[in-house]
């Protein structure tokens, strides 16, 4: 005797299935969300239960509600569960429906759920991912206001650093009325986001302790003390990846593929997968690229200059990007630093 119980999760409501494998009666109420909600709902249910949860923005109260009933949550991937049932028609449903029936199949696709106090701590780098975002957009901006007017920044490399802020004033005065004022409003918004950055890598500083993990990741090429942090952050346990290839195809370092006869085309690096590991991995390659004719010995920067004569920038990094997270499952794996290949004599 056993009953299965799954979960077709939106924003504001939840439409659950509960399955009596004894008696074959099968149960669907929909839960309006708020706080306790889901776990008044499983109330009468058996504890230590299976409850399937498709990965949605908004999973993470639910999972814990159902840990708090007594409950075992497994997070299903969305896409690939779709393509398991087999379904033309969708509706809510179906769906929940769908998901009890590869429970019972015990083909469920499911993914790991990352312990609760992890997923706080991710806040601290996703939200810095956010805000970098947001000063690179207020950046090009200013930039483009300027060269609307054929005006730039004098006798500096970096337009925004510390010398250059202080030409800023005159530049503005060149420029037309609401043009110089709105500009004068981005650069003060520009101000306040890097302050911003500051204040959290500060208290990334402060709040995550450096383990050996993070250490072992210092040792790459490209990965930093922001970056440290934000990849050993999101991979969790490396042991949950079989091999490099399948953690590199998590970070999104492995590029779509379409092969047909004797012809394969390589497309870009695939969009469903960690977009935090990817933006890491390939913000490191983005820096080793950058240096490479500093460091032409080291082999990422040999990689890079190779395929970036052969085709583009683009590939070039994303090359780059899958060494670099190959090499990462290796690092974490063997609990070594990393080896640069061109540097690392071999025996003869």
């Amino acid at each position: 005797m056993g009953e299965y119980i799954a979960f077709d999760s939106h924003k504001q409501y939840t439409l659950m299935e509960r399955l009596d494998t004894g008696t074959g009666d099968v149960i669907q109420r929909g839960i309006e969300h708020s706080p306790g909600a889901i776990r008044r709902a499983l109330a009468g249910c058996r504890r230590g239960t299976a409850v399937a949860v498709e990965s949605i923005g908004s999973w993470y109260w639910i999972v814990q509600e159902i840990e708090q009933a007594g409950m075992r949550p497994l997070l299903v991937h969305p896409w690939k569960a779709k393509l398991m049932m087999g379904m033309i028609n969708k509706t809510d449903k179906l769906d929940v429906h769908g998901l009890n029936r590869l429970q019972q199949n015990k083909t469920l696709p499911t993914v790991w759920i990352a312990p609760g106090e992890l997923r706080d701590l991710r806040e601290l780098t996703r939200a810095r991912l956010v805000l970098t975002q947001q000063r690179t957009r207020l950046k090009n901006r200013l930039t483009a206001s300027l060269a609307k007017y054929g005006l730039r920044i004098e006798g500096v490399t970096d337009t925004f650093g510390v010398g250059a802020r202080k030409q800023w004033p005159k530049v503005l005065a060149k420029l037309p009325d609401q043009t110089a004022w709105t500009s004068q409003q981005l650069l003060d918004q520009l101000d306040f986001v890097c302050r911003q950055i500051a204040d959290h890598e500060k208290r990334l500083q402060e709040r995550i302790t450096l383990t050996s993990e993070m250490q072992l990741l210092l040792t790459v090429p490209g990965i930093g003390k922001t970056l440290a942090p934000a990849i050993f952050l999101e991979l969790g346990d490396i042991g949950r990846f079989p091999s490099p290839e399948h953690f590199a195809s998590y970070a999104g370092t492995t590029p779509r593929v379409h092969a047909s006869g004797d012809k394969m085309r390589y497309g870009k690096l695939r969009p469903d997968v960690n977009r935090y590991l990817k933006w890491a991995f390939v913000e490191a390659a983005n820096c080793i690229a950058l240096h490479a004719r500093r460091q032409p010995n080291r082999h990422a920067s040999k990689l890079y200059s190779r395929i970036r004569h052969r085709k583009n920038h683009a590939k070039a990094v994303g090359a780059v990007a899958r060494h670099l997270a190959e090499a990462v499952w290796w690092m974490l794996t063997k609990k070594e630093p990393y080896r640069d290949p061109a540097l690392t004599k071999r025996p003869s």
